[in-house]
This record gives C-alpha cells, structure tokens and sequence, in this order.
C-alpha cells in the first residue's frame, strides 16, 4: 500500500517554503507570488515568532522567509532556536530597513539572506536562487560599500553600532512602547537582565529615556512603526 494520497501528489521537485509575516497583506502577496512561481510553494504560513518556530520545525522546509520584526519571538532568535534543534532550512529575513548593525547581526546569526519590504518581487526570486546555490543574498538596495565604511579614525561615527545584538532588540521593543516584563516575555530573558539591557544601551547612545531613544529612531529611520512622531516619543516616556 502506498501513502496518503496528499503525500503522493507532492513533487519532489517543488521547494517547500514556510512564510511567517506578520502583516497580512504582506504575507498573502508573498505567498500568491510563490504560488505562481514553480518550482516555489508555500508549504505553511503563520505570523509570529512562537508559530514560526513550530511550523519550521515540524515542516522542515528547503527555506524558510521571516519577518525580522516578528511579535512574540524576534526573528533572529528563531533562527538560533531552529539551530539548536538541528532543523536544516535556508533563512531569508525580510526588513523595512537594515542598518550595518542589523546586517551584521543577521548575517552573523546564520540567515542566508536578506530582502527589503520596499524591493520588487524579482528580489525575492533572487535571493532564492542564490541560496539554493549555495551563495548568500544581500538586497541590492543595500549599499554595502556604504554600509560597512569607516571614518578617518576607523569607527562608524553612529553609537548605535555599539550595542549588541540583545541591547539592539531591547532597543527596537522600548520604541514601540514594551515594558520590561513585556521584553522579557517576548526574548526569553528575566525582567531584571532587560533592565541591564536598557541601562548599557542608554549608557552607549547617552540618551536617559523612552522619549529620547523614539527621537533618535525617527532621526535615524530605524523604526517601522507607521504612526511614531515627536507626539508619540512624549507619551511612551510613560512606559
């Protein structure tokens, strides 16, 4: 007796790829686009992190295309959870932006590419093509050379490159007006080491509140939040 039918009508030949976005819209398009493009198919689709794990380690997935800004469990952290657990599957992070700090630490956590929100469709088809011959894909809107540059002193000059991968995330979830409890939740850590956190990253760009690090994401275009002005950084200073 052979298998289920369902398992019998998969070609083996198809690239199985599990999608977790977290803005409908986003995730529908992409998952259409893939649809339409063999040997692509979208073989799961979630929206957070937590869900994103389970699909990628149940389904194991040639690739497996994430939101960096994924709620409940940060992107990068997937990507190391799947590495603990052995799960071999190519990643493609998907970001509103990338900064050098950003691209260091996804490149440096294992990701095999990275594509930008506001690139075209064939970016994304690229980036597949290349990981799946064995090369790691940087979106072209990316000047690299830009990008990883130095001063006549040999440093960045931007005291954001400073912090760590963990003072990084604490940073992006405090902008969007997390509590500690909330960050520690949603990283895995005690709400005592993300106030630990806060305090060296504060220390490193010399800015002492919410308010001031909202200002300086806005002056830096580090924030994907639609709806974040001077106006919101007064009334997160609360959180």
């Amino acid at each position: 007796m052979g298998g289920p039918a369902n398992e019998q009508m998969i070609d083996p030949k198809q690239v199985p790829i599990v999608l977790a976005e977290s803005l409908p819209l986003v995730r529908e398009g992409l998952a259409s686009l893939c649809g339409g493009r063999p040997p692509y198919r979208i073989s799961g689709q979630c929206s957070d992190g937590v869900e994103a794990c389970r699909l990628i380690e149940a389904q194991r997935p040639a690739i497996s295309v994430v939101d960096l800004d994924l709620p409940s469990l940060y992107a990068l952290e997937v990507i190391r959870k799947m590495r603990v657990a052995g799960v071999v599957t190519k990643f493609v992070i998907l970001a509103m932006q990338a900064d050098r700090k950003i691209t260091l630490d996804i490149l440096r956590c294992g990701a095999h590419a990275i594509v930008l929100k506001s690139g075209s469709a064939q970016n994304m088809f690229d980036a597949f093509e290349c990981i799946r011959e064995g090369g790691v894909y940087v979106a072209p809107q990316l000047d690299l050379d830009k990008l990883f540059g130095v001063n006549r002193n040999g440093k960045t000059g931007d005291p954001i490159d400073t912090l760590s991968s963990r003072e990084r995330q604490v940073f992006m979830l405090l902008i969007e007006g997390l509590r500690a409890k909330e960050i520690a939740s949603r990283l895995e850590l005690s709400p005592k080491t993300v106030d630990t956190y806060r305090a060296s990253l504060m220390r490193k760009l010399d800015i002492h509140d919410v308010a001031g690090l909202v200002k300086y994401a806005i002056q830096r275009n580090l924030t994907s939040l639609p709806n974040l002005n001077s106006h919101s950084a007064i009334s997160l200073a609360a959180c």
